[in-house]
């Protein structure tokens, strides 16, 4: 009987070292928010204008550099622009943004984003080489999309960027919505992410 009880500890004490030198350790990867943003694109037929907001958030990887995960927040308080150089238009710009009419940051003050789905992804249009399935929720709605980007990975360090067009009526974004209106915008916002992570490690 103590033969049988001191061979299945060994069993299992072998087991268990396998299991350990065989298991791939997760990595928690944190955004750098003072060098990352989500740069924004709105366009009517005869001009546009470009601004960007601030990030924060964390993506989980495998400990081999593959993200498993990860939960971004967008705070629409920090929408900025680029493009006009007047303060009395960037400002009325803005606050015309967080409004009913668009962001409706009063009740909704934040957009967030949440990673389902993570693949390879090769095309010979674009240099992305990771396809990012999330759920994205903004003005009190969510839906599913997808983003290619190109992920770098370095010792303790991992980059995204990528750009796609955001459909902003599929989130109820509908005002300014009438081509035969006097201001009318484009549907459609081109989305480039510029993100840096830093490892919780380090």
């Amino acid at each position: 009987m103590k033969r049988k009880m001191y061979a299945a500890l060994i069993a299992l004490s072998v087991l268990t070292a396998c299991s350990h030198n065989g298991s791939i350790s997760s990595t928690d990867f944190k955004v750098n928010e003072e060098s990352s943003a989500v740069e924004w694109k709105g366009s009517a037929p005869t001009h546009f204008h470009r601004g960007a907001f601030k990030v924060s958030g964390t993506l989980q990887t495998n400990g081999k550099g593959k993200i498993t995960g990860g939960d971004f927040t967008i705070p629409i308080a920090s929408i900025s622009n680029f493009d006009l150089t007047n303060p009395a238009e960037r400002e009325a710009l803005l606050t015309h943004l967080k409004s009913p009419d668009f962001f409706n940051m009063a009740i909704h003050p934040d957009a967030s984003f949440h990673i389902t789905k993570v693949e390879p992804y090769s095309a010979a249009s674009s240099s992305a080489n990771t396809m990012i399935t999330g759920d994205f929720k903004m003005i009190g709605q969510t839906h599913s999309i997808q983003i290619p980007v190109v992920v770098k990975t370095a010792k303790g360090k991992m980059s995204a960027e990528g750009s796609f067009k955001l459909d902003r009526l599929q989130w109820g974004m509908n005002s300014y919505n009438d081509p035969g209106a006097e201001l009318y915008i484009l549907p459609d916002v081109d989305i480039t992410l510029k993100l840096s992570f830093t490892s919780s490690d380090l």
